[in-house]
């Protein structure tokens, strides 16, 4: 009998160490992930793309002297995930190698298990929505992985871009971040357009740019909020570069977006002091939808006097703001490496209060129902993303004395008509909040 309660207690102990063995994908979200964070049905292909922007400024070479900045042609390397069809004997699965994070372009490199079969045939016969991802500062194209393979899983091609200058190991210069970024979200519109793969499996008229933290900044502006002649960018972008991005420029306003359907903001810097890089009129200028992302204690891009104040004064479009109680900056990558320990290091990537697969599985959920209700105008969304009440702590799922918990996911409202955010599980909506606004007339 003894040796029988031992071999039952070694055997659970033999699987926990099996699986904690396998491969942990972060597009694939854990059991108390909300309704909508589960991946979707089409498998996932990924491909490398290096492209080239040519005939841009390279503001890094600014000569005090003349005044000028000489043109070069700026590579760009884009990761992009697609429905794909995998062949029989082939596994859904590749390796991404990222350098270390840091602004100090720190030496080594780190894996991410991706759940993607490299160079895999598209899927024939049908175009998706295209998803532009756009990195901090710095970052790289596989920062958000648990994104863009979740996404791609349901339907979308999703292009995630190395910005030159800017990515972990070659970091560069802040202005060349600063000047480019937009430039660079929408030339890879154009760049996917014109690739011969994927010109005919994306949509190209129905595009949706996400961006986290820089990436915001550029998300913003490439949705047509133009920067303020006031700010601190003037200064911070030699030779007067930057005014053919301020809000009243003729070639800002010729800029063609009318592809572009909605976007993201993940803690998206540059509203905060001392850059104020918009006004009221500049951000007046965002006439599609989008969803803000960010945590209220966020002390990079400053939740009081950045995100939420850029939120509240995009006035002309039909928005939602997510917020992390608690949260910091990192609400928009993917979760550390496993076996990272140096804080250095860690604190690019984890949270303070929250678990970051939690976040990652919150930011798939939302993200999720905002591109499916903009970009595939499935209407039913909507109803994830108006969720009532504001602070998801404060709804009410009462269940009778003794009745188990199934895990199943709320319908909005439980059987006695008290709200409860749509999509959760019960007990497991908790230290977010929700705000939207109408646009304005």
């Amino acid at each position: 009998m003894k040796a029988l309660y031992r071999s039952l207690f070694v055997l659970p102990l033999f699987c926990l160490a099996a699986a904690s063995q396998a491969p942990v994908y972060f597009s694939v979200p854990g059991p108390d992930a909300p309704e909508l964070a589960r991946r979707g049905s089409f498998p996932v292909g990924v491909r490398t793309l290096d492209v080239v922007h040519p005939n841009q400024v390279d503001i890094l070479k600014f000569d005090k002297t003349t005044g000028k900045a000489p043109l070069y042609d700026r590579p760009l390397r884009l990761e992009v995930w697609y429905p794909a069809v995998i062949p029989p004997g082939k596994e859904e699965k590749t390796t991404y190698v990222s350098a270390m994070f840091g602004t100090q372009n720190a030496g080594g490199t780190f894996e991410i298990a991706g759940k993607a079969l490299r160079d895999a045939a598209p899927v024939s016969g049908q175009k998706f929505p295209l998803v532009v991802v756009s990195h901090g500062y710095p970052g790289s194209r596989t920062f958000l992985t648990y994104l863009t393979e979740n996404l791609a899983s349901k339907g979308y091609v999703v292009a995630a871009i190395d910005h030159t200058d800017s990515v972990f190991g070659e970091v560069r210069g802040f202005p060349a971040t600063l000047l480019n970024r937009s430039a660079d979200q929408l030339f890879t519109i154009d760049a996917i357009a014109a690739n011969s793969v994927f010109g005919g499996l994306a949509d190209v008229t129905n595009v949706a740019i996400v961006g986290y933290s820089m990436g915001g900044y550029g998300a913003l502006t490439s949705a047509g909020a133009g920067y303020s002649k006031a700010s601190a960018l003037s200064s911070a972008v030699p030779g007067g570069y930057i005014d053919d991005w301020f809000a009243d420029s003729p070639k800002f306003q010729a800029i063609r977006r009318d592809h572009i359907k909605a976007i993201v903001a993940i803690a998206p810097w540059g509203e905060q002091p001392p850059y104020n890089a918009w006004d009221e009129k500049g951000l007046a200028g965002i006439r599609i939808p989008s969803l803000f992302i960010v945590g209220d204690h966020d002390d990079v891009a400053d939740y009081d006097q950045g995100v939420k104040r850029a939120f509240e004064r995009a006035v002309h479009s039909d928005r939602c703001m997510l917020v992390y109680e608690g949260a910091r900056h990192n609400t928009g990558g993917n979760p550390p490496p496993p076996g990272l320990t140096d804080l250095r290091f860690v604190q690019g990537f984890e949270e303070p209060v929250w678990r970051k697969d939690r976040i990652t599985a919150v930011n798939q959920h939302f993200i999720t129902a905002f591109l499916d209700l903009q970009l595939k105008h499935d209407a039913a969304k909507g109803d994830y993303i108006h969720v009532a009440p504001a602070r998801s702590g404060d709804g009410k799922w009462n269940l009778p004395q003794g009745t188990p918990d199934t895990g199943a996911f709320s319908t909005g409202r439980d059987a006695q008509g008290n709200p409860f955010w749509k999509g959760f599980q019960r007990r497991w909506a908790l230290g977010l909040e929700m705000s939207c606004a109408a646009p304005a007339n």
